[in-house]
């Protein structure tokens, strides 16, 4: 049986059986699904005041396709064997359908961005609940990996027994899945212990959380197989100026992760968005570092000492429209970082807002570490 475009991965089974009816249904949902979650991730990084005429363009015909296939597989007998399935679909779908209409509703500045945040967050919780899929549906599983790994989606399923827990884990949001101070963490179901791996920590932007910037990286993490943590600050926002209540928080974080798991404490590298990516600069500035190399998109240089940054090697981001955090933060904070002796390199996109740059992903993890480029086509 071909279960959503593709059949199961090589020695697969596929673990119940569908209807004639509830197959086609389950295909056209995934795939809307899919293009969904894909239009939302492409439209972040154009992320700006006004957008909200271009999104209505792009996201109501994909929110009236996904609406009809959600009617139409809600519809179908569903077998037993797949009654758990069907619901997280369903859930995901609504999260989506939400998303889309939640991101065109106000043009009004301030409802408009807090809209986008929330529909943000929905998006990163329909992934949440469809990544276990990936196991059972091939057009999920190629989903959540990059495309030149598409073609080989049968070698990163889970392992029959895999060295520990591994996936997506939240350490300390017991009491509230969006507490702050906690830390999630991806750990590829390829993981073996043998070998020390690689660690990307992510930080988020300002009034982010880890639980929904994890998303930014965790389909390279599983394809390129590294280690992926994206910690929550302690306050609304890290603490750039005042009491720095984060940075013996983040040395915490890392010390739980290399108790725990195999990692090459040569290859960590610190990376972020907006107030993370300040933060981080500010972790740059310090005398002793735990992390190997610092990877920032939409930051500035906060106002410290740069008396210790000489040699750090740094990758600088930026957007030319970005409207938070104008070009020439960008430039100054680079040219005196140089100066200071900073192993420096600066990009600038012409047409990045203020938002991350997913698609830049690949040079960063390149320039980190050249064991982790992309395989030659």
């Amino acid at each position: 049986m071909d279960l959503s475009h593709g059949g199961g991965p090589s020695g697969q089974l596929n673990p119940f059986e569908a209807t004639a009816d509830f197959e086609p249904a389950l295909g056209a949902l995934c795939a809307d699904l899919v293009a969904a979650l894909e239009a939302f991730e492409e439209s972040q990084r154009l992320f700006f005041p006004g957008m909200v005429p271009i999104l209505r363009e792009r996201f109501g015909p994909l929110a009236e396709r996904l609406e009809r296939s959600t009617a139409r597989f809600h519809s179908m007998p569903c077998p037993p064997e797949a009654n758990r399935m069907r619901n997280d679909l369903l859930e995901a779908a609504g999260l989506c359908l939400d998303s889309l209409r939640l991101s065109i509703e106000d043009e009004y500045l301030e409802a408009f961005l807090a809209n986008f945040r929330k529909a943000s967050r929905r998006v990163n919780r329909a992934m949440e609940i469809l990544y276990p899929l990936h196991v059972s549906l091939p057009i999920m599983n190629r989903f959540f990996l990059e495309k030149p790994f598409r073609v080989r989606d049968d070698v990163l399923i889970r392992p029959e027994a895999p060295a520990g827990p591994v996936g997506l884990q939240h350490v300390g949001a017991d009491e509230h899945p969006y507490a702050r101070g906690t830390f999630s963490l991806f750990v590829p179901e390829s993981y073996k212990d043998s070998d020390p791996w690689p660690l990307v920590m992510a930080l988020h932007g300002g009034f982010g959380h880890g639980r929904d910037f994890i998303w930014t990286w965790l389909r390279e993490a599983r394809s390129r197989r590294f280690l992926l943590v994206s910690p929550t600050s302690r306050g609304s926002t890290w603490s750039i100026t005042g009491p720095d209540v984060d940075d013996e928080f983040l040395k915490d974080v890392l010390r739980n992760i290399t108790d725990r798991w195999n990692v090459d404490r040569k290859r960590i590298l610190l990376t972020g968005l907006s107030d993370g990516a300040t933060y981080l600069l500010k972790r740059a500035l310090d005398e002793e570092s735990p992390f190997s190399a610092f990877a920032l998109a939409a930051g500035i240089l906060p106002p410290f000492n740069l008396g210790h940054v000489r040699g750090r090697r740094i990758f600088w981001v930026h957007g030319a429209r970005d409207w938070m955090f104008p070009l020439w933060y960008a430039k100054t904070g680079y040219k005196m970082l140089r100066e200071a002796g900073a192993d420096i390199t600066q990009e600038i996109i012409p047409d990045l807002y203020h938002a991350y740059p997913r698609e830049k992903n690949d040079s960063i993890l390149t320039w980190f570490d050249p064991a982790l480029a992309l395989p030659a086509p």
